[in-house]
């Protein structure tokens, strides 16, 4: 879960939450009884990407990860980017890939962290040489890479449908990546 705000960034009175009457309906949001500040807690977007290099998948492990998960490059949109030179600037910063092609796979929502995933299919040349975010890196057969059941999984998954595979799951149980 991303972290909760506590105190109004403009002026350091703690939050409350307030019940309003939006175009929606009622949304309880956390506002600032002395200047009005209203956190909205908006879903962040994130960019992933599935690595196609050398015909294979590559999936990466981050180094802050406890289990032995790979997956798919992500990282945050940079202000006055957009989102496909956002995520060949996190594919070469991450694993020093040039990205040759890109398209879209989809947008998926990832509430478990707030996040709107906008994923892409990269497919990338060049020498693979990881950022220190990193450790390990692994490629993949279509047909033997796994997805897992949440966030960038299900982008995997539809692009494995997308070139005529059926997508094989982890079991829930399994530690899935953070996204």
């Amino acid at each position: 879960m991303m972290p909760e705000f506590k105190f109004c960034p403009s002026c350091a009175t703690p939050l409350a939450p307030v019940q309003q009457l939006e175009d929606s309906g009622f949304k309880v949001r956390l506002r600032c009884p002395a200047c009005d500040f209203t956190h909205w807690n908006n879903p962040t977007p994130v960019l992933a990407a599935v690595v196609e290099y050398q015909g294979k998948v590559l999936l990466a492990r981050n180094a802050a990860w406890e289990s032995r998960m790979f997956a798919l490059i992500t990282g945050f949109m940079e202000a006055d980017e957009t989102p496909q030179a956002g995520i060949a600037r996190e594919v070469k910063e991450e694993i020093n890939l040039e990205t040759t092609a890109l398209s879209l796979i989809g947008v998926y929502d990832f509430q478990a962290m707030n996040q709107v995933i906008v994923a892409y299919h990269a497919v990338c040349t060049g020498e693979v040489r990881l950022s220190p975010e990193l450790v390990e890196y692994k490629l993949f057969d279509l047909q033997k890479v796994k997805c897992w059941p949440a966030g960038t999984g299900y982008a995997l998954a539809d692009w494995l449908r997308s070139r005529g595979y059926e997508p094989a799951f982890m079991e829930r149980g399994g530690n899935p990546p953070p996204n």
